[in-house]
């Protein structure tokens, strides 16, 4: 039986107020002067004034392969200790461009672990109890803008890029969490065209899709980035995560009820 998620939100939060010795106003300053910097071949994790930054950036890509995502998983959990918000960016010119189409059209046990660990990846991005933020640093395309419809406020930079669902138009379909992400987040009117008719959208018409809250001219992208961050920073982190998790948890329950069913039917 699953845990009953407001539960699991107050659990979260009680575990992590006991491993700091917790009290509203005392973890904050300790939380807020740390900082912390690692480096992978896949994902820069840093951490100033209580945000955890992960860039994306594997020299090509950005491809959504096994090692992203597990790197990009990794560090929301890192997150969750170490910082109040946390917040995804890509790379200049380019945030995600999808599963890794080598990987796609090889053999079919490299193609479901490859999605299992996406699907996963998305789901802790949708519930991360912590505020998250995704700053779209350019093309964001697939599985790339299904991250986008994960977080709790996307920042996009204006520029000649895409962002959408692209599927059918190479022949392949949506997941059902592709499609429930897509059905939680993006205009209800635009909801056959994102997904059946595969449609890319500039920053701008993305933004009224509902892909990024904002599309921001690319000298003004990092403040507006760090502004939201301070925002959020100000908000209640235990009642964030509760609200989150009722928000969220019914979609999530179906979701992980057809991920399940899907993966034992490939």
């Amino acid at each position: 039986m699953r845990p009953d998620p407001v539960v699991s939100a107050a659990s979260w939060c009680r575990r992590r107020r006991a491993r700091r010795n917790w009290s509203p106003r005392a973890a904050q300053p300790s939380l807020r002067s740390k900082r912390i910097r690692t480096m992978s071949e896949f994902v820069d994790y840093q951490v100033k004034d209580g945000v955890a930054t992960l860039t994306m950036n594997d020299g090509k890509a950005n491809a959504f392969g096994i090692p992203m995502t597990s790197a990009l998983s990794a560090g929301l959990d890192r997150a969750a200790d170490e910082a109040e918000v946390a917040a995804i960016k890509g790379k200049p010119g380019l945030f995600c461009a999808g599963y890794d189409l080598k990987v796609i059209n090889g053999p079919k046990d490299g193609v479901r672990a490859m999605v299992e660990s996406g699907a996963e990846l998305l789901m802790k991005a949708y519930m991360h109890p912590q505020p998250l933020i995704i700053g779209c640093t350019g093309h964001a395309v697939a599985a790339g803008a299904l991250l986008l419809c994960t977080a709790d406020y996307r920042i996009g930079v204006s520029g000649d890029f895409k962002i959408g669902l692209n599927e059918t138009s190479i022949g392949l379909g949506l997941p059902t969490y592709g499609l429930e992400l897509a059905r939680d987040r993006l205009d209800n009117r635009q909801l056959n065209n994102a997904t059946m008719g595969a449609q890319l959208y500039s920053p701008a018409t993305a933004v009224e899709i509902g892909y990024p809250d904002e599309a921001i001219p690319p000298g003004a992208f990092e403040d507006a980035i760090a502004a939201k961050a301070e925002y959020l920073k100000t908000l209640d982190g235990a009642a964030y995560a509760q609200v989150k998790q009722r928000l969220r948890c019914t979609r999530e329950a179906l979701i992980r009820s057809a991920m399940q069913a899907e993966m034992d039917a490939r």
